[in-house]
């Protein structure tokens, strides 16, 4: 109870804590061919279903008001277990310092290395979803990110093709939404 107790103090401007236990259960499609992919903006959900039954609802982490999660009806048509970022990474110079920066600012002697996205599943030209940090608020430049114990799970529930519907609200908000742990029910957590 005084850990518990001790987290939720924890100040939105101290360094964020880590969660290593988070996890999301997820369930298997008895018909991968009726799975579709719901993300809602508000509530920085997605939910994984199979026809009406819910595979897998779990925490986002979306894109910034500057950089947007898209909206609409997509398909899965990229996935890859191990992806780099093309914009967004680092420079290593010869002189062994490492800076983060864009692909396309790399300085003149200097490698870049995109940051890792792993599971990647990709709905729209340079969009997708990928496992990483889900924090509380919009910090993405337009994905879909989900918590690296879970990314596993959704990538092995949709294939290529699976329907996506992003939107700023879906039903599954007023049901199952309400009923998962957010980052945001717990003060200010980074779940990595």
């Amino acid at each position: 109870m005084a850990v518990l107790t001790a987290l939720l103090a924890v100040s939105c401007t101290s360094k964020p804590l880590v969660n290593t236990h988070y996890d999301t259960p997820a369930y298997r499609a008895t018909d991968k061919q009726k799975v579709s992919v719901k993300v809602s903006l508000n509530n920085s959900m997605v939910y994984v279903k199979e026809g009406a039954r819910t595979l897998l609802a779990t925490p986002t982490c979306i894109g910034t008001p500057s950089n947007p999660t898209p909206t609409g009806n997509f398909r899965t048509f990229n996935r890859l277990p191990r992806k780099r970022s093309n914009t967004y990474g680092f420079h290593l110079h010869p002189s062994g310092s490492i800076v983060p920066g864009k692909r396309s600012d790399t300085p003149s002697g200097a490698r870049y290395v995109g940051y890792p996205m792993p599971y990647w599943v990709e709905f729209k030209p340079a969009y997708g979803f990928h496992a990483g940090a889900v924090w509380p608020s919009p910090r993405t430049h337009g994905c879909v990110r989900i918590h690296p114990n879970v990314a596993p799970k959704f990538f092995n529930l949709v294939r290529i093709g699976t329907p996506v519907h992003i939107a700023t609200t879906q039903p599954e908000d007023r049901t199952i939404g309400r009923n998962v742990a957010r980052p945001k029910d717990y003060a200010c957590l980074l779940y990595t």
